[in-house]
């Protein structure tokens, strides 16, 4: 991030911040969270049909997936499908989220929405860790564990 980036969020956030304190309406501070719901699920969904998706790339960049097995047509369809699957449980926690805003308080928001995040994104990862695992072993894939590169 660039020091523009961060003093334009710091700035958005200082506005957020003294509109809440000068209408007295906290769902103003509470908006951002099914805003970035929103915002990851439309990123995720505008990946997935590409060549490209956001989940192979997540892939290749934490767990240090190598280019040549993310061009398996196994794990290609694998990778495009799972994309969909997040760019479904961020949309669901966008609206999950808005309708919360709209009708609970702020600590009901907070407890719901903590439950519905650990429920939904722990309930996804798990799916894709199985569904991964299936998709290897279906394309004679393997995985193996190596060093860390220092």
């Amino acid at each position: 991030m660039t020091w523009g980036q961060s003093l334009a969020i710091g700035l958005l956030l200082c506005v957020q911040a003294a509109l809440v304190l000068a209408t007295g309406q906290t769902w103003i501070y509470l908006l951002q969270f099914p805003v970035a719901k929103l915002i990851l699920s439309v990123l995720f969904a505008r990946s997935a049909a590409t060549a490209d998706p956001l989940v192979a790339r997540l892939a290749t960049e934490f767990a240090s997936l190598r280019h040549s097995g993310v061009n398996s047509p196994g794990l290609r369809h694998f990778f495009r499908r799972n994309t969909w699957l997040w760019a479904g449980v961020f949309a669901v926690l966008a609206a999950g989220f808005a309708g919360l805003v709209v009708t609970k308080p702020i600590t009901q928001f907070l407890i719901i929405s903590t439950i519905m995040t650990v429920t939904l994104v722990g309930t996804a990862a798990a799916v894709s860790a199985l569904w991964f695992g299936v998709v290897l072993r279906n394309n004679g894939l393997r995985l193996r564990f190596a060093a860390a590169r220092t």
